[in-house]
């Protein structure tokens, strides 16, 4: 049984938006079953601005929580660097530690930590949550029907088949089997999930733990959803 719950935070220049992404973390986690460990870790990645004070000033006094800056290659680095700190934070065995993953760009739901637990309760050693866009990213129908498409022909009979970093949960056993998310500089979060299954691990999709994410055309991953908002809005033909 799952006995301790860890978040993994990446933040590079988020000081608009991480008090936000922390304080929906806090809420989250107190809404965990009473007996469930819990730690957070963001991860301040190569900040110009005070993401870092922002953040330690949002989490306030709140036990099992450390903000640390560092510098890495890359976000699945920072990525990895965040799973280390929670695990030592908790410091419970891989097979009864969740791994959860949001982005300081995004707030999780009230229920986010106590969905993504229930299912790994169930046995599952991956779950990926759904993202919703915190407004729309264009003023035209079109671009935003085309949005709509691309999350249509990602379903599958499995549920909604979309892979977001900024929603995504790994039992700590499975990470290390299949290295961890490892040096990538976009894509680590599919990445991860694809290794994953090919490991045979037990994956699962859940709609009932949403996160609500920027719906900026200029992000920070170099290929994320950023990317793909800003190309359906610019291409008419997309």
């Amino acid at each position: 049984m799952i006995t301790a719950v860890g978040v993994v935070v990446p933040a590079r220049d988020e000081a608009s938006l991480v008090g936000a992404c922390v304080r929906a973390l806090d809420l989250a986690l107190l809404r965990l079953p009473a007996g469930v460990a819990r730690a957070i870790c963001v991860v301040a990645d190569r900040c110009g601005d005070a993401t870092a004070s922002v953040a330690r000033a949002a989490f306030g006094d709140v036990p099992g929580v450390v903000v640390v800056s560092r510098s890495a290659r890359t976000v699945g680095e920072v990525r990895d660097l965040g799973a280390a700190r929670v695990r030592a934070l908790l410091g419970a065995p891989a097979a009864r530690t969740l791994l959860l993953s949001t982005d300081a760009d995004s707030r999780v739901t009230p229920g986010w930590a106590r969905a993504h637990l229930a299912r790994a309760r169930q046995g599952y050693h991956a779950i990926a949550g759904t993202a919703e866009l915190s407004a729309p990213f264009s003023t035209s129908a079109r671009a935003l029907s085309r949005y709509d498409d691309v999350l249509d022909r990602a379903r599958t009979t499995e549920g909604h088949g979309s892979v977001y970093g900024a929603n995504l949960g790994v039992r700590a056993d499975a990470f290390d089997v299949v290295g961890g998310f490892g040096p990538r500089a976009t894509g680590e979060d599919h990445d991860l999930w694809r290794r994953l299954g090919q490991a045979g691990f037990r994956r699962c999709y859940e709609s009932g733990a949403p996160v609500v994410t920027s719906a900026r055309l200029h992000g920070r991953a170099p290929d994320g959803l950023a990317a793909l908002l800003r190309s359906l809005a610019e291409d008419p033909v997309a």
